[in-house]
């Protein structure tokens, strides 16, 4: 019901920057809590930022090795979530999932979400 297509990976030097967009079709995404996710050769998928509805209103998380380098937004005339990553580092590089859940609450485990893009490539490589 929900599709997603992710774009805007690709090649990038350490301490370089890239923007990750991931439109949606079949929902609009202010009814979905949205997420991006990674995946390393060889690793478990691995939760990277959320943005949901809380108890107390809309709120972002993000996993602690990015906080304060990523950040994820929404813009939902575009329905369009994205992942602004800089100071891009070494251990970065993974292929980046977009997801979204059927609940407009934040949540950040990957079984909680109920739709996936295809993925895009970052590698981060001097």
């Amino acid at each position: 019901q929900v599709q997603l297509v992710e774009s805007g990976g690709g090649l990038v030097q350490p301490g370089g920057s890239l923007r990750l967009s991931c439109v949606a079709s079949g929902r609009t995404i202010s009814s979905n809590a949205m997420g991006w996710f990674r995946q390393a050769p060889g690793k478990e998928r691995e939760f990277v930022a959320a943005r949901g509805l809380s108890w107390s209103g809309p709120i972002t998380t993000y996993t602690d090795s990015v906080k304060g380098r990523f950040t994820i937004s929404t813009d939902n005339a575009k329905n369009t979530v994205y992942l602004q990553m800089n100071s891009l580092k070494s251990e970065d590089t993974a292929l980046y999932y977009c997801a979204a859940a059927k609940s407009s609450r934040l949540v950040v485990a990957t079984a909680s979400y109920d739709y996936w893009g295809q993925g895009t490539q970052v590698t981060v490589s001097s």
